[in-house]
């Protein structure tokens, strides 16, 4: 009997090892979870591309009569006036994209506590480092990357109409296809994009360490310590220094990125681009050295922070 067991032993298979484990990519799933808990990181850049997309439309009423008046103009002029619906788009995008982004960072962990969701994503193996730069990656990475999707697309459907609206006016398309600027645009808006969302990391990051920090009313103490310390500086040196701190963080990066001294305040080549400037000012440096404090704060306080 023991020989006939021996013998069907000998046939059993061989055992195969197990696949090793595909690594978790903590980061990468703690992202995907943001966006699926905040859709409106593209919901709604899409409604007011919607929006002004309407706007358009009813404003190609009188295109044909703009683009005669741009044909008597010099060529600075024309290509200014050609691309101007075009930048104003764009601006109106990519700023929603940033006033969005600082709202998203103050709910970001202060919310998590709120509806004390944070118990079951601190069960979780990601640590708080982990957490804390997934959420910091959306105001400064996908965020912008949807703006600058989202107008790419809006632009192409505006030069779609625009020749259609024209072609069937009998007014050509010549002016607007020789003067758009279709490479220079794309290029700009990707850049300044890139130049403002490294300008406002300071800011983020202090929003999202006040989100961690705050056991209430996050927005109370985002807004009132800068007007608090403006106020007191006012009455006790009669000056403004932490208002024009405020403003240059906040418009300074457009003077040191580009330069449109000559064009009127309008970037119209890719000469208007100033990146070395730009990369060797010490407010960027400075700015990024203060959100990297800022970040280390918040995930000190996610660490520590109990759910209110």
């Amino acid at each position: 009997m023991s020989t006939a067991a021996d013998a069907a032993r000998s046939f059993e298979p061989p055992a195969v090892a197990p696949p090793p484990l595909l690594p978790t990519r903590p980061w990468y799933w703690s992202l995907r979870r943001e966006l699926w808990e905040n859709r409106w990181i593209y919901v709604v850049p899409l409604t007011l591309a919607g929006v002004l997309l309407f706007g358009f439309l009813i404003s190609t009423t009188w295109l044909p009569a703009r683009m005669n008046r741009l044909a008597g103009l010099d060529p600075a002029r024309q290509i200014a006036g050609v691309a101007k619906p075009f930048s104003i788009v764009a601006s109106l995008l990519i700023l929603s994209g940033f006033v969005g982004g600082a709202v998203y960072c103050l709910e970001a962990l202060h919310g998590e506590r709120r509806d004390r969701s944070l118990l079951f994503w601190k069960s979780l193996p990601v640590s708080d480092r982990t957490a804390v730069l997934a959420k910091l990656a959306v105001p400064l990475i996908v965020v912008p990357a949807v703006a600058i999707a989202v107008t790419l697309a809006l632009q192409l459907v505006m030069l779609i109409v625009s020749t259609l609206v024209l072609a069937a006016t009998g007014s050509g398309a010549g002016l607007l296809w020789s003067r758009l600027p279709f490479v220079q645009m794309p290029m700009v808006m990707v850049y300044g994009v890139l130049v403002h969302a490294l300008w406002f990391a300071p800011l983020y990051a202090w929003i999202l360490f006040v989100s961690a920090w705050a056991r209430r009313m996050p927005v109370a103490w985002v807004v009132l310590p800068p007007l608090v310390v403006g106020m007191a500086e006012h009455i006790a040196i009669r000056a403004s220094l932490v208002g024009r701190l405020l403003r240059w963080r906040l418009m300074g990066a457009m003077g040191r990125a580009f330069d449109t001294s000559d064009n009127g305040g309008m970037v119209l080549s890719l000469g208007d681009l100033t990146p070395l400037r730009f990369l060797a000012s010490p407010g960027l440096w400075g700015g990024l050295l203060v959100a990297a404090l800022c970040v280390a704060g918040a995930i000190h306080f996610r660490r520590v922070r109990e759910p209110n």
